[in-house]
């Protein structure tokens, strides 16, 4: 009985968060209405309420779970390390590609401005806990931040275009950008 119960729960949670990722799509998350989003997943209000304080509460579950799958994504690996700098980026992309509709609308405009700052603070922390023994210690947290914001900008864009470049395409570029910067593609090298 317990299980049957946990994947009601768990139905009713996955239709909610999809109903309202669809409704963030055509409007500001201000004008979608608690009404609409349970209309569109065929659940009472009274379920919502069940689940959820309001429309925030959701969104603020549906940012915190990505943020867990990103965190348990990219802990497991040393970014100093090229090859697993790759590795780690590609597992990013791969699973924001799988997750497009959501990672998408919650970077646009109709999205939180705050899970944009969440994300990169915790890219951030974990590129500096790499960075922390490296001989330009002094300016890692600079390093950190460029490399982290040029990352953000390039996957918004990638998503926004309609992933176009493979994962690995992209985990390859973004990885060589990171380490040698522009003159990686002045001087014909284009090896990772």
């Amino acid at each position: 009985m317990g299980s049957k119960l946990d994947r009601r729960k768990n139905y009713t949670r996955v239709v909610l968060k999809e109903s309202f990722i669809k409704r963030m799509q055509e409007k500001p998350l201000q004008k979608i209405t608690i009404t609409e989003v349970c209309e569109s997943a065929d659940i009472n209000r009274s379920t919502f309420y069940t689940h959820y304080k309001d429309l925030y509460d959701l969104l603020y579950q549906i940012e915190d779970d990505i943020i867990e799958d990103l965190r348990q994504t990219l802990s497991a690996y040393n970014y100093t390390e090229n090859e697993e700098a790759i590795e780690m980026t590609e597992k990013l992309l791969e699973y924001l590609a799988g997750n497009r509709e959501s990672c998408q609308i919650l970077f646009s405009e109709h999205g939180d401005p705050t899970f944009q700052k969440k994300v990169m603070m915790l890219v951030h922390s974990l590129l500096l806990n790499s960075l922390i023994n490296s001989p330009n210690a002094p300016y890692t947290e600079y390093l950190s931040l460029y490399i982290v914001n040029g990352i953000i900008h390039v996957v918004q864009s990638w998503l926004k275009n309609g992933v176009k470049e493979s994962p690995k395409e992209m985990a390859e570029f973004i990885t060589m950008i990171s380490s040698k910067g522009v003159s990686a593609f002045q001087t014909n090298d284009k090896q990772v």
